[in-house]
């Protein structure tokens, strides 16, 4: 899994820049992993991607008072979005892994009913990877990405970010 960056805070910092600092990391790091995550022979790729999610829906919903609401609603919604199809995507692939550990436990007659179920799963895997690239062009159309940065500027105006933002 990948390790999220560590963020120092200040106790001194204001609230609103330290808001804005972190949001600015974890939808980097959200964005950073999204690269080979339809790729459902690497199923590491897209834990990575889910976990960033996760991480940053955190820190938006923890720092929300530092935020245009108008703004922070939509901004959220479509984290929770994407977060979502990243967990249909995430669930099966889970359910297979350990149904493949499974099956070579298993007696060759019994391989066969679980290799079905392997199959089924895989079913849903593709289903999910279809509407995880749909969210994920979702979200490049809306421009999540830009509009987290924005929310951040929004929070603490006089603080640039980070050149690699």
């Amino acid at each position: 899994m990948a390790k999220a960056e560590d963020i120092d805070v200040d106790p001194q910092e204001p609230y609103r820049r330290a808001g804005a600092r972190i949001v600015r990391v974890r939808a980097r790091e959200l964005f950073e992993h999204g690269e080979g995550v339809l790729d459902t022979s690497d199923i590491e790729r897209v834990h990575d991607m889910r976990v960033a999610s996760r991480r940053l829906r955190a820190v938006l919903e923890i720092f929300a008072p530092c935020f245009p609401q108008s703004e922070f609603k939509g901004v959220l919604r479509d984290v929770k979005q994407l977060a979502d199809a990243l967990g249909e995507r995430r669930d099966p692939d889970v359910h297979i892994d350990a149904l493949r550990a499974f099956a070579r436990t298993q007696s060759a007659g019994n391989r066969h009913g679980v290799q079905r179920m392997i199959e089924d799963l895989e079913e849903r895997q593709l289903r999910g990877n279809a509407a995880l690239a749909a969210e994920l062009e979702r979200a490049e159309e809306r421009g999540l990405h830009g509009r987290l940065l924005a929310l951040a500027d929004a929070a603490d105006p006089d603080d640039d970010g980070p050149v690699d933002a």
